[in-house]
């Protein structure tokens, strides 16, 4: 025990006291959040004598919890402040059109009221006037995944029209492209609250 304590004393005396650090456990990806998950099962903290401490060494794994990595980090290695950084706001998450689904583009009048709409919306079908009769509008999709909506009116379809991209169903991509064929008017409606 003596020894031991000797040891010690000996070791922080020549290279300093003893500092908890952050170390990676498993090789993580540049652009990676660190989740509080993350955190757990990737990092942990080590003592290391203060003169082998880096600059912005992290002493807390909780530190790094909500930023992402700028740069792929090895297992191994400390982990350190120059490596993290807040993550990218820049980036858009682009909506995937769902299990079973796939991305399809419709052209549609009204498209206005997309603007800014994330979630799922209703797709309306208006068919031609019979002769003396008005139109119909019927519900043609129900709660379909809004995956982009296109510049306003910049829809090669016709004038006035709206490309947008909708995550549907075969049955649905089907019923909506012959729509798009012979409907008067294509409508697309937002509905509230997201998926």
């Amino acid at each position: 025990m003596v020894m031991v304590s000797g040891y010690s004393s000996s070791v922080t005396a020549t290279y300093g006291a003893l500092r908890p650090v952050v170390v990676l456990t498993r090789d993580l990806p540049a652009g990676r959040a660190v989740s509080s998950r993350a955190a757990g099962r990737s990092l942990a903290v080590r003592q290391v004598p203060a003169r082998f401490v880096p600059s912005q060494a992290l002493s807390r794994p909780e530190e790094a919890i909500g930023l992402e990595l700028s740069t792929s980090a090895p297992a191994g290695g400390y982990l350190t402040g120059n490596l993290l950084r807040a993550p990218r706001t820049d980036r858009r998450r682009t909506p995937s059109a769902g299990r079973g689904r796939s991305a399809v583009e419709i052209a549609v009048s009204g498209a206005g009221a997309l603007a800014g709409v994330r979630g799922r919306v209703d797709v309306l079908v208006t068919s031609e006037p019979t002769t003396g009769g008005s139109g119909r509008t019927t519900v043609a999709a129900r709660r379909v995944p809004l995956i982009a909506v296109g510049r306003p009116g910049g829809a090669e379809a016709g004038p006035g029209l709206t490309q947008v991209t909708l995550g549907l169903t075969r049955r649905e991509a089907v019923r909506l492209v012959q729509a798009e064929s012979f409907a008067r008017r294509m409508t697309v409606l937002p509905r509230g609250g997201r998926p």
